[in-house]
């Protein structure tokens, strides 16, 4: 009789682990298709829209905070209906910046992805992030070095992914930033499940009581989820959306190896701190905007 005692004991523990939200994630994430077209962190862009009397302002004051260059600005058509935009890439040690400065009108949905990813072929990328459960909102073009087309993934979260011509090739990141995402909790897993398929990352840490002070809330707490691929680092905040200002309008997270010094440059470049330094999770963490409105959490190991 104690026998099946504890063997019923050793199903309901199983039981209750295979019906946690990581677990369910990662048993279906475990189904994955087997192409992997992702490329690598280096090659993964934040996009960012300002007006163009801004674009040198920020040039200058995002290459102040984390070093780098800027690759020639252009002007180009980059959507699949007519548009003009001065175009350039901003690469640093801590994250690449596509940056557009549109002298037309912006067609939709553009200006609504957050993220640029490098795929090994389009077409095959397109077919994964549809068979892992994303929409496809503008359908594959031609740009002037390439493709790109625009998807959404479970929970309205826009990316863009694009295929060069000519092979790039781009130095790593010292620090690979963080893709930050918001997403309620009725599609989180769906969200989760869909860029596990998509991307064949893997479950960091499935956080159901993170410090609400991540999200302006210090009395509270949220399920924070981290995600690690050949795509980079994301942060899923999965929460009833009363977010107070700036949080949820940050697009990526930079690691720096001193927080301190690394506000001072922003600040001294035209950067305004919006949330101070706070310490959470072994990291110490600041939101800052740029010239122009593009607004950033930077954060550091906390020492």
């Amino acid at each position: 009789m104690s026998g099946n005692r504890h063997l019923l004991s050793i199903f309901l523990l199983t039981a209750s682990l295979l019906m946690s939200p990581a677990a369910a994630i990662a048993k279906d994430g475990a189904q994955q298709p087997a192409s992997q077209v992702g490329v690598g962190a280096q090659y993964d862009t934040t996009h960012v829209y300002v007006a163009p009397e801004d674009v040198d302002k920020f040039v200058a004051s995002f290459l102040a905070t984390f070093g780098g260059r800027s690759t020639k600005q252009v002007v180009a058509t980059v959507t699949p209906t007519p548009s003009t935009t001065t175009s350039q890439l901003l690469q640093t040690p801590a994250g690449t910046v596509s940056l557009f400065g549109f002298k037309t009108p912006i067609p939709y949905p553009f200006g609504l992805e957050r993220t640029g990813y490098l795929v090994t072929d389009i077409d095959e990328a397109i077919s994964l992030a549809k068979a892992s459960g994303a929409d496809v909102l503008v359908a594959a073009f031609p740009d002037p070095i390439g493709r790109d087309a625009v998807i959404q993934w479970p929970g309205g979260v826009n990316m863009q992914l694009y295929w060069h011509t000519t092979k790039p090739s781009y130095a790593a990141f010292e620090t690979i930033p963080e893709n930050r995402v918001y997403v309620s909790p009725e599609r989180a897993n769906a969200f989760t499940r869909a860029f596990l398929d998509f991307s064949h990352g893997k479950i960091v840490s499935d956080d159901a009581k993170a410090p609400g002070v991540e999200i302006g809330r210090s009395n509270d707490t949220y399920r924070r989820v981290r995600i690690e691929s050949v795509f980079g680092k994301m942060t899923v905040f999965i929460s009833d959306g009363h977010l107070p200002y700036p949080y949820g309008r940050e697009l990526t997270g930079y690691e720096v190896t001193n927080l301190k010094d690394t506000l001072a440059k922003a600040s001294g470049a035209g950067a305004k701190i919006l949330v101070e330094s706070f310490t959470s999770d072994h990291r110490d963490s600041a939101v800052v905007q740029f010239p122009g409105g593009y607004i950033a959490e930077i954060h550091a190991t906390a020492r």
